[in-house]
């Protein structure tokens, strides 16, 4: 047990360090790494048409109210525009505006790609490959955890 408690507390300390090393990374641009995963899962081709809030809360295993307080702040900032879903009007779909793609793919990309490298310096292809795997793993354990305690309805869902 003390190796798995020394585990998920390193795991702990990377998600703060993600957290606080990300930001700074995109800051210059306004983004947080909450935003930048929400300009992430929208910028790909199943999000084109956009992404209702409980999808893309799933997609990113959140909560509907944190993503709420994020979807709002991106609005305002003209990242993200809300608009009723045309199959079901009484949901809305999250898309990203204009501005959004720009700031994605022009100002924030090259900054994340740069931190990825400077953050898996001394990590080979190989060593990428396994860090992935285990992590997907881990993932799937704590995705199994959380239906199994009834938490599946809201944070359930495909990552990555």
């Amino acid at each position: 047990m003390d190796l798995a408690n020394r585990v998920f507390f390193r795991l702990y300390q990377c998600a703060n360090m993600l957290h606080k090393t990300g930001s700074r990374a995109i800051e210059a641009d306004g983004l947080t790494t909450q935003q930048w995963a929400v300009l992430g899962a929208l910028s790909r081709p199943q999000a084109a048409e956009g992404m209702s809030v409980g999808d893309l809360a799933r997609y990113l295993m959140v909560s509907r109210q944190n993503l709420s307080g994020v979807i709002s702040r991106m609005e305002r900032d003209g990242h993200v525009g809300l608009a009723p879903d045309p199959r079901d009007r009484r949901s809305r779909l999250i898309t990203m505006t204009e501005t959004g793609r720009r700031v994605w793919q022009v100002d924030a990309q090259p900054k994340i790609f740069a931190y990825y490298e400077d953050t898996l310096t001394g990590f080979s292809v190989n060593d990428i490959a396994h860090t992935l795997h285990y992590l997907l793993k881990l993932l799937e354990n704590m995705q199994r955890i959380d239906n199994a305690q009834g938490g599946g309805r809201e944070t359930d869902g495909e990552g990555g």
